[in-house]
């Protein structure tokens, strides 16, 4: 039995460790797909994350939620998130065809992006159907059940619309999504590093009631691998240009910036704000968990659990990236 138990641990490991590799490869593969070929790609892959995050949302409340709401739902936010892909991207393109020519009077530009309205509308006829099960279906129908519903219809799919904005941005889109999930595994890595060296001399619990094993030194190691990654970020990203000599950064979108150390602090700011919102999504999932009394999401992704247990620091994540990156384009373009 002793002999068992380590090798019953290092098969998990492996288990674990395969998972992640297709994880990441399925990542870049999509990441890649977006760079040379068209953000829809990496659109699907968000649509797909919406379907399966959905799905188990929905089977973790279990009977809580009634065939017919999970329809609705199901519908609803997977056209949540493809509504948005799909109308920012043609109203993207008819925007540019309608852009003035160049020494052409700006006011003649014509056209709008009404993508984010339709989106909208798209989750308010959701919230209408659910609301109309209460009329049409009144006796099988609760208010309880509505609410779950609800949950489901807004988590992960609004969260995932997001993403979609940072996958859609007219620049710092690579940079967004770079941050988004290049920085979660740094964060979760160096959280669980500082966690096990420092833990038991430091063994206050960030959030006891919820994760016990979480503690604020493994908190605290996750802000670091935040501006670690960061860093990362910050010189794969403006690539070679740094050794060219110049002192200017050329980045890939064709935006020109100085070097200096406020954009190096940028970065890494950016960074440990996002491993704060990193490890709040864990948390907050875990929480879901716990009032619902499960222990994983689903079981897609072998020693990962399910889809929502892989991307819930990712989600929250998006918010504060997206949040920043739209505030530096309306401020410096």
């Amino acid at each position: 039995m002793e002999t068992e138990q380590p090798a019953r641990k290092m098969s998990e490991f492996n288990i674990r460790l395969l998972t992640g590799i297709v994880w990441c490869t399925v990542l870049l593969g999509f990441f890649a797909l977006k760079l040379f070929v068209s953000d829809l790609f990496f659109d699907a892959l968000l649509v797909f994350f919406t379907v399966v995050g959905t799905y188990e949302m929905l089977r973790a409340f279990g009977d809580k939620v009634t065939k017919p709401q999970r329809v609705i739902v199901m519908l609803f936010a997977t056209l949540l998130v493809a509504t948005y892909a799909v109308s920012d991207f043609i109203f993207s393109d008819i925007l540019k065809i309608m852009a003035p020519k160049p020494g052409a009077d700006p006011s003649t530009a014509v056209g709008r992006n009404y993508s984010v309205f339709i989106t909208s509308g798209v989750f308010i006829a959701g919230l209408a159907a659910l609301l109309s099960l209460l009329v049409f279906r009144h006796e099988a129908t609760s208010l309880e059940s509505t609410g779950y519903a609800l949950f489901a219809l807004i988590y992960p799919s609004n969260f995932l619309v997001v993403l979609a904005v940072c996958n859609h941005l007219e620049i710092y889109s690579e940079l967004a999504l770079l941050f988004v999930f290049v920085l979660c595994p740094f964060v979760d890595s160096f959280a669980l590093l500082f966690g096990k060296w420092f833990g038991k001399k430091f063994p206050k619990k960030m959030a006891p009631h919820v994760s016990p094993k979480k503690t604020v030194v493994g908190g605290l190691g996750g802000l670091f691998g935040g501006a670690l990654g960061a860093t990362v970020i910050f010189f794969c990203y403006y690539g070679l240009t740094l050794l060219d000599g110049t002192g200017v950064l050329q980045g890939q979108l064709g935006g020109i910036f100085t070097l200096s150390w406020l954009e190096a602090f940028f970065f890494i700011g950016l960074g440990v704000f996002t491993a704060a919102f990193s490890q709040l999504g864990d948390l907050a999932e875990s929480a879901i968990k716990r009032k619902i009394g499960i222990k994983d999401m689903g079981n897609l992704l072998p020693g990962h659990g399910g889809i929502l247990d892989r991307i819930d620091s990712s989600l929250y994540a998006g918010l504060i990236v997206c949040l920043v990156m739209v505030a530096r384009i309306m401020i410096f373009g």
